[in-house]
């Protein structure tokens, strides 16, 4: 498994808020049947890499499906062979760590 953090901005948008645009986005994301998780600053989306690199290109075509003529994707992909990695591991790993440290503070 791997793990793929994605922006998708229209840059020809005349709306000031895009949370229209990231909820057709989200609509395809529950299609693709991949683990995801929407934050502030894009969404991170868990499964095989093959997978991931398609479903990129679909959230990317979305905005041109709309007409838009210009759209900037930031992409990220952590992919490891090493070891199966899941939606949330790193963050818990990290709120681990930071509690193990206080307890030792203490």
């Amino acid at each position: 498994m791997a793990l793929m953090d994605i922006a998708v901005i229209p840059l020809d948008s005349r709306e000031g808020s895009l949370s229209g645009f990231v909820a057709g986005l989200q609509e395809l994301l529950a299609e693709s049947g991949c683990s995801f998780r929407l934050h502030d600053m894009g969404t991170t989306v868990e499964g095989p890499a093959p997978l991931l690199f398609d479903l990129a290109q679909k959230l990317h075509e979305y905005s041109f499906s709309k007409g838009g003529r210009r759209v900037y994707t930031v992409i990220k992909i952590d992919d490891r062979r090493d070891r199966a990695v899941r939606l949330g591991e790193k963050t818990a790993s990290v709120k681990a760590k930071i509690a193990s440290e206080r307890a030792l503070d203490e």
